[in-house]
């Protein structure tokens, strides 16, 4: 299934059925009295957090979503049916916003969450409402309501633990099928990975967490160049960052310091926020070393990259180092465990601004 992680849709919700004027008539029962019943009221549309959903495809192809009108009243104190509602499925990880005013509507960051998109229109009050003790027979009934209607944007934000980030061919796909059992494709050429992939990884019983892997980024991406920013988002809400650097290049003559600071710098035009996070040095592909080299060629790559953080030395191939850094990586989340914030307002002040 193609990855979709930004859509844009409009939700109209029901209008309300109108109430009605009527009177009762039946023979040998003169002046009946007011008999008009409410309207129905119009459907509503509701947005609910599936985590068995992982793409946002269905809402790129189809965009308008319209629930249905309450039905008018009628006589006889008949009251006008409600309207269904309309639910949309989204995956765990959405973002909502409203696409003018990009005001954050809900963050769907808990399987079932439920959040209302569109309020259906209240229905109308028919005459039987107005009746009083010098108003016998009334004539007044009042119209339902307009739902309401608005242009969203989603956006889809994995839910990850640790986020995987690197040049291209760094070996971070290797990585993630090397400690989880997530199977993204491997190649010996860069931009393999074009999409991100999620992986659980299981350190001890009822130890684990999980690892996101996006596509690789490079020098000039704020410009476009590669696959440029689109798929950092989906390490805004890691708590940790891998940066994996590939130790054997193809290429002999490339500068492996001058390439992990772009890194850095692109990761800091994208968002302060993710340049501030925790980040440790992953030195990768030093199976390809020679053996009784490889500690000192690490020691003076840290050296010249001035490297005050914690780093690792592994071979995602061969597996060297994985355990290692996987009981590090739990370790820490479980000394640094922060709850999971909900950063959605509430629908009546959004909807009120509206």
């Amino acid at each position: 299934m193609k990855f979709i992680d930004e859509a844009i849709i409009q939700v109209i919700a029901g209008k309300g059925g109108d109430g009605v004027a009527s009177f009762r008539r039946e023979k040998y029962i003169p002046r009946g009295g007011p008999d008009g019943g409410d309207g129905g009221r119009g459907g509503s549309i509701f947005a609910i957090a599936d985590r068995n959903i992982n793409t946002l495809i269905d809402y790129r192809f189809s965009r308008i979503y319209r629930a249905k009108n309450g039905q008018n009243g009628q006589g006889s104190d008949r009251y006008g049916r409600s309207a269904e509602d309309i639910v949309l499925r989204m995956p765990v990880g959405t973002l909502i916003k409203d696409a003018h005013t990009d005001q954050i509507i809900a963050d769907l960051v808990h399987d079932q969450q439920r959040v209302l998109l569109a309020k259906g229109g209240g229905g109308g009050l028919g005459n039987l409402h107005f009746k009083s003790s010098i108003n016998r027979a009334p004539r007044q009934f009042t119209y339902g309501e307009m739902g309401q209607e608005f242009e969203l944007k989603l956006e889809l934000k994995i839910l990850a633990d640790v986020g995987l980030l690197g040049m291209p061919n760094a070996g971070k796909s290797t990585l993630i099928r090397a400690v989880s059992a997530a199977r993204p494709k491997v190649a010996d050429y860069p931009f393999t990975t074009l999409y991100p992939n999620l992986g659980m990884v299981r350190v001890d019983h009822n130890r684990s967490f999980v690892m996101a892997d996006i596509p690789g980024l490079i020098e000039g991406a704020a410009e476009g160049v590669g696959l440029g920013h689109r798929f950092l988002k989906h390490l805004t809400r890691t708590r940790l960052l891998l940066h994996v650097i590939d130790m054997m290049p193809m290429d002999e003559d490339k500068d492996l310091v001058h390439e992990a600071h772009a890194l850095v710098k692109e990761l800091q035009k994208y968002d302060e926020s993710l340049f501030q996070k925790p980040r440790w040095l992953v030195l990768n592909k030093t199976d390809m070393m020679p053996e009784e080299k490889r500690a000192e060629l690490c020691r003076q790559f840290i050296e010249k990259l001035e490297w005050k953080g914690k780093y690792f030395i592994i071979s995602a191939l061969t597996g060297e180092g994985c355990k290692l850094l996987t009981y590090a990586i739990m370790d820490y989340l479980e000394q640094n465990m922060l709850p999971q914030t909900d950063c959605s307002v509430s629908v009546n002040e959004w909807q009120d601004s509206c």
